[in-house]
């Protein structure tokens, strides 16, 4: 073998830096929601958003909003985006986009949970630990809506 011959690409993972990159705490209904019995209907969404900063480094963004009713009358609406910058380097696209779909998301959850959990206490509500997230399941979910998408104008067309 040459010595001139390219050894293949080591792949290349590291945590820049994470941050809060912004947050939002409202309790539109203070201080009547106190006065209730304590018994919300609390939702999560969720969402990702990932770009290039440069040649090898990703900002991943985590959006968090919580939103916590009582009856028709909303307790408090927390929105967190956590953030971190990642070096990636030596993957396929393939690889590349679970990574960032996926994997960093992962890593960020814990962060933005504790964020999340701090805000209610702060806003004198009872604390709120969300449950983990599998952020696999839900990339592989994406991932077969948008091949579905893909396939249904081909399947139309054939008609």
């Amino acid at each position: 073998m040459s010595e001139n011959a390219e050894a293949p690409k080591q792949p290349v993972f590291a945590l820049q830096r994470i941050y809060l990159k912004d947050l939002s705490f409202e309790s539109p209904n203070s201080p009547a929601v106190f006065q209730s019995e304590w018994k919300p209907q609390v939702n999560m969404d969720l969402n990702t958003e990932n770009k290039k900063v440069s040649d090898n480094q990703w900002e991943v963004v985590l959006t968090l909003t919580i939103t916590s009713k009582l009856a028709d009358k909303t307790a408090f609406v927390i929105e967190v985006q956590q953030a971190g910058v990642f070096m990636i380097d030596g993957l396929s696209p393939q690889q590349l986009a679970q990574t960032l779909g996926a994997f960093c998301p992962n890593i960020l959850f814990p962060y933005a949970r504790e964020t999340i959990d701090m805000l209610a206490v702060k806003g004198s509500f009872p604390a709120l630990m969300l449950q983990p997230v599998n952020f696999d399941a839900i990339y592989a979910e994406a991932v077969k809506r948008q091949q579905a998408q893909q396939a249904a104008p081909a399947e139309e067309a054939k008609h």
